[in-house]
């Protein structure tokens, strides 16, 4: 077994919230190192509602100060990636029989156009009935008004590799695939082993020291945490299954935020490469993360409400994914629970180790400032070489 030199950062998980923290990291002037298993973006961060946005449903459960900070990201993101970043006009049906009235949605609009200020996408407005047949075919029987506003999309693999990118020009080093296998805390710092290129022929077992441990593995985290020791403390989370579809054609080049007839829950009907893209679900998943697939009823229920909305179109599947979301354990429906990112850090027992619990694509940056902080608090500052709100992001040359 080989020693590599000690290093400040380590990061295990090649998701969106890995990569900003390495970004983070590295642009603070720490030596950093990133762990992914198996492809950068590979997991949940591939197959969110591919959103930059404020967030606006977050409104009807209080979390406003998620909502203001997710709005000043994505605007910042409209800025910093504009290759992978682009404005989409959404547009949200009232019908008779739909639970928020007219009134209450514009009250919600008028305070999401005030979060995000004297920008274009701060604009909304009601769309007038000689303009309904221009909707892809949206159903007009019972309908009563349409709003327009503005939010943002990505393709959320190609941000994630775009920012690990990033931090890799800054001197972070990403091992990819790169599988954990144990830490152990040696005084303040933790003797970590891993397998470079795990399964392949040139297979090797690697073991370095870091100064702070990061776990930002999602789905995995507290599976992580078991390889441990001493043995950290952990958070109880609920893994909350999302399901997308696939449709052939785009229905519009704008998007729809829609009530799902079954439970009232939001779905979104949104352009993506030529086709249409369909979600999301919410249900409890106790399984293998690594499993994570649609299931029928989930299915049925995005067609349901694809076909609802938009009588006769084309419901071929043409791909379906789930991705995992981690909520805090707790009673009561999974919309209603909150989205903030938890930063689980115990200074008394674990003082250098920090669980990523949760969080959303949108906030990465954000997050990932958040977290260097808590951080330096622990190993001290080094030189900073760069802001992350000023780094430009590229998409990635294809190989």
């Amino acid at each position: 077994m080989s020693t590599q030199p000690d290093i400040d950062i380590l990061i295990i998980g090649g998701g969106i919230h890995g990569a900003g923290i390495a970004q983070a990291a590295a642009a603070h002037g720490f030596n950093t190192l990133l762990l992914e298993q198996t492809a950068l973006g590979d997991g949940t961060s591939s197959r969110s509602s591919k959103l930059i946005h404020g967030g606006l449903r977050y409104l009807k459960t209080g979390q406003f100060g998620l909502v203001r900070e997710s709005i000043q990201e994505r605007q910042l993101l409209l800025k910093l990636a504009p290759d992978l970043v682009h404005l989409l006009q959404f547009h949200i049906p009232i019908y008779k029989q739909t639970t928020v009235r007219p009134w209450e949605l514009y009250a919600g609009l008028f305070m999401y156009a005030t979060f995000a200020g004297a920008t274009q996408a701060a604009l909304f407005h009601t769309l007038g009935s000689d303009e309904w047949d221009q909707l892809g075919g949206l159903r007009t029987e019972g309908l009563q008004k349409v709003f327009c506003y503005w939010d943002a999309q990505t393709d959320d693999r190609l941000l994630t590799q775009a920012v690990v990118q990033s931090a890799q020009s800054m001197g972070a080093e990403v091992k990819c695939p790169a599988q954990f296998m144990s830490a152990e805390r040696e005084g303040d710092s933790y003797r970590v082993q891993y397998l470079e290129n795990p399964g392949q022929a040139d297979e090797r077992e690697l073991s370095l020291r870091c100064r702070f441990l990061v776990n930002t593995t999602g789905p995995w985290a507290n599976r992580v945490l078991e390889k441990i020791r001493p043995a950290p403390t952990y958070l109880p989370m609920d893994l909350v299954q999302g399901s997308h579809i696939l449709l052939p054609d785009e229905i519009t080049d704008k998007a729809f935020y829609l009530e799902a007839p079954q439970d009232h829950r939001a779905v979104f009907i949104m352009p993506w490469y030529g086709n249409t893209l369909v979600g999301t679900t919410e249900v409890l998943y106790k399984g293998d993360p690594a499993k994570v697939e649609p299931l029928p009823q989930e299915i049925d229920y995005l067609l349901e409400t694809y076909s609802t909305h938009f009588p006769g179109r084309d419901l071929e599947i043409l791909d379906q994914f789930a991705g995992l979301r981690v909520l805090p354990s707790r009673q009561g429906k999974f919309f209603n629970r909150p989205r903030e990112t938890i930063f689980h850090l115990n200074p008394a027992k674990d003082p250098r180790l920090l669980t990523v619990y949760g969080g959303k694509l949108t906030g990465y940056r954000a997050t990932s400032a958040k977290l260097i902080k808590k951080i330096e608090k622990q190993i001290g500052k080094r030189e900073e070489i760069a802001n992350t709100a000023e780094l430009l992001l590229s998409a990635p040359v294809a190989e």
